[in-house]
C-alpha cells in the first residue's frame, strides 16, 4: 500500500515532536534534579487566607535559607529539609496561628512557570510543600534550592551564579524569545505521559 505525501508528512511531524519531546525531558529531569521546589496553598482564596500565605512563606523561607546554608546538591538539601520538618512546621504554626499548617517534602508535578527573569519547565519536582487550614486556595511557588525566589536572584547572572551550565541557563533564562514555546512542548509532552501512565 502505497503512502500519501500528507501521510508521510504527518508521520514526518509526529516522529520530529517525539524525539523534541523526550529531548526536552531530558533536558528538564537534568534540572529538576538539582532543585528543590518550594509550595505554599493557602486555606482559601479569601484576602485573609492569602495574606497568611504570603506572611508563612516569608516565615518558612527565611527559615529554610538558615538551614540550607553552605548547601552543595539536591541531595544534601532534601536530606536536611527532611531532618527539619518539624523545625520548618514549627516556624509556619507561628504565624500561621489558629490556621493548621502541614509540611511535607515530596515528589510533586509542576506547570510552566514564568518569573520575571527565568522560566521553570513543567514537570516533576523535590518539593517543601506548605498547606494551610483545607489548602483548596490559590498557591504561591518558587525554587528554595537554589535560592532562586530572592529578589537579588534576577537574571541569567543569579542563575549562573546557582551552579548551572550554560545550556541550562540558556533554557532557564526567559530573555531566550523560545523558551516558552520549548516548554509548552514539554508541558504537552508530560501531559501525554500522564495521560498514559507513561
Amino acid at each position: 500500500m502505497k503512502l500519501k505525501i500528507w501521510e508521510i508528512s504527518l508521520f514526518t511531524a509526529l516522529v520530529v515532536a517525539i524525539l523534541w519531546g523526550v529531548l526536552l525531558d531530558v533536558r528538564q529531569q537534568g534540572l529538576s534534579d538539582q532543585m528543590v521546589r518550594f509550595h505554599v496553598v493557602a486555606h482559601s482564596d479569601a484576602a485573609a487566607d492569602q495574606a497568611l500565605k504570603y506572611a508563612v512563606r516569608d516565615q518558612v523561607y527565611t527559615e529554610v535559607l538558615a538551614l540550607l546554608e553552605g548547601t552543595a546538591t539536591r541531595i544534601e538539601a532534601e536530606a536536611r529539609i527532611a531532618a527539619n520538618l518539624g523545625r520548618i512546621q514549627a516556624a509556619a504554626e507561628t504565624v500561621a496561628g489558629d490556621v493548621s499548617v502541614q509540611t511535607t517534602l515530596t515528589r510533586a508535578r509542576f506547570p510552566t512557570r514564568a518569573y520575571e527573569t527565568f522560566t521553570l519547565p513543567a514537570g516533576q519536582y523535590s518539593a517543601l510543600r506548605v498547606e494551610l487550614g483545607g489548602a483548596t486556595g490559590q498557591n504561591w511557588w518558587c525554587v528554595v534550592f537554589p535560592p532562586l525566589c530572592l529578589d537579588a536572584a534576577r537574571g541569567s547572572v543569579a542563575i549562573e551564579a546557582a551552579g548551572f551550565c550554560e545550556d541550562e541557563v540558556a533554557l532557564l533564562d526567559s530573555s531566550e524569545t523560545g523558551s516558552v514555546i520549548r516548554f509548552r512542548a514539554l508541558e504537552l509532552a508530560d501531559g501525554v505521559r500522564a495521560l498514559f501512565g507513561w
